[in-house]
């Protein structure tokens, strides 16, 4: 009975053994099949898609923005010549004025009696010149007939010249007096546009208040801007190395760009260029002179210029928005010839509108990821669909509508 127990607890450890294995074998089933499942439905993921552009070198207009100052090209100072009572302000403040316009008038009543008092003299005096002339005139026959003597002729001929003298001082006398008198009507020299009045009607004008008002030439317009040291050299290195190829004689074309972002109508040139460096500021300051016939541009306005004429030879530009920044710098993802792939690191330039201008890093016939790059990873396959043609920059001549350069100082 002991031998038959044992033999009875062996098949029932047999039993347990066995149906262990199966669940075992179950579950390695169960396990085997879902890693499966996943690898098919991994394998079956879509490829990403995603916009790509090729790379191409053409020559590229660039331009170089700046801030910028207005300046009148003429400011005059309009001052009373001669002392007097202001008698009225004839112009509206802050009106635009023509040349020969009545700003001020002045008393005039002190002058007018100057002028006759001048007048009267001279009129004194041209009598007595007339009578110095004919008593010439008679002593002339009676010296050459020895009636008169010698003395006598050179007495009347001093008389004469003397009253002749006597009246062109007279003369410009009376002509001082008239001017005096004119510059009581006191006129705008220029056309421009006025500031205040500096003085109040009834006021007594003379040497310490003779300024009255100022009148400021609206065209042309000056444009002054300042370049930083570090920006010219720059500048010139970009020559040295054919990175930049100016305009003949630099000649650039400059634009104005208002303060809402709109674009003044009128180019103007630089017709001015500080010979030194301002030590304090350590920049070099630049004139740009512009048409301005509707007055538009105003003295001591901040304004924006921007620098055409320049080319970039050969540039590679890629969309601002394909180049990624990333640990070690800027990168883009280029694909390969099997759709695949890979991170390049780029070294960026200017801004060219919504593009980089692209300095290493990348060469024609390449293709760049432009869309769809965020979640990719190195060595992926991609559905590349190319950059519509609108998109691509501009080939050379004129720069896109509000490109602009930023110079990486």
């Amino acid at each position: 009975m002991i031998i038959t127990a044992r033999r009875t607890m062996s098949s029932n450890d047999l039993k347990s053994a066995f149906l262990v294995c199966q669940v075992f074998a179950l579950s390695l089933l169960v396990i085997v099949t879902a890693g499966c499942k996943k690898k098919e439905q991994k394998s079956s993921a879509p490829a990403p898609e995603v916009t790509v552009m090729t790379i191409a070198q053409q020559d590229t207009p660039v331009s170089f923005d700046y801030v910028a100052q207005t300046e009148s090209s003429q400011l005059v100072n309009i001052q009373a010549r001669v002392n007097g009572f202001l008698d009225k302000r004839v112009y509206t403040e802050g009106a635009i004025v023509k040349a020969g316009q009545v700003l001020f008038l002045m008393d005039k009543k002190p002058f007018q009696v100057q002028v006759n008092a001048a007048a009267a003299v001279l009129d004194r005096q041209k009598a007595a010149m007339e009578t110095a002339r004919l008593n010439l005139e008679r002593t002339k026959p009676l010296t050459a007939k020895n009636a008169l003597s010698q003395k006598d002729l050179d007495d009347a001929t001093g008389a004469f010249e003397a009253s002749a003298a006597a009246v062109n001082q007279a003369k410009a006398q009376l002509e001082t007096a008239e001017l005096n008198l004119s510059y009581c009507t006191i006129t705008s020299p220029v056309d421009g546009i006025t500031s205040a009045a500096l003085q109040q009607d009834g006021s007594y004008i003379n040497v310490i208040n003779s300024q009255l008002t100022t009148v400021a030439v609206l065209s042309p317009m000056w444009v002054n801007f300042s370049i930083s040291e570090q920006e010219i050299q720059d500048y010139r290195n970009q020559i040295a190395r054919k990175l930049i190829i100016p305009p003949p004689d630099d000649s650039y074309e400059v634009e104005i760009i208002l303060v809402d972002g709109s674009v003044f109508p009128y180019r103007g040139r630089i017709t001015f260029a500080a010979p030194l460096y301002n030590p304090k500021t350590g920049t070099f300051l630049l004139r740009v002179t512009v048409d301005n016939p509707g007055g538009v541009l105003r003295p001591n306005q901040y304004v924006k210029v921007r620098l055409h004429g320049a080319v970039r030879p050969n540039a590679v530009l890629v969309p601002q928005r394909g180049v990624q920044q990333g640990a070690k710098g800027h990168f883009v993802w280029v694909m390969d010839k099997d759709s695949k792939v890979e991170p390049r690191p780029v070294m960026v330039g200017d801004w060219y509108g919504d593009y980089w201008f692209i300095a290493d890093g990348l060469k024609a016939g390449e293709q760049v990821v432009v869309d769809g790059g965020l979640a990719l990873q190195p060595g992926v396959a991609v559905k590349a669909t190319p950059v519509a043609a609108k998109a691509q920059p501009a080939a050379s001549g004129a720069a896109p509508n509000g490109s602009k350069t930023h110079k990486n100082n």
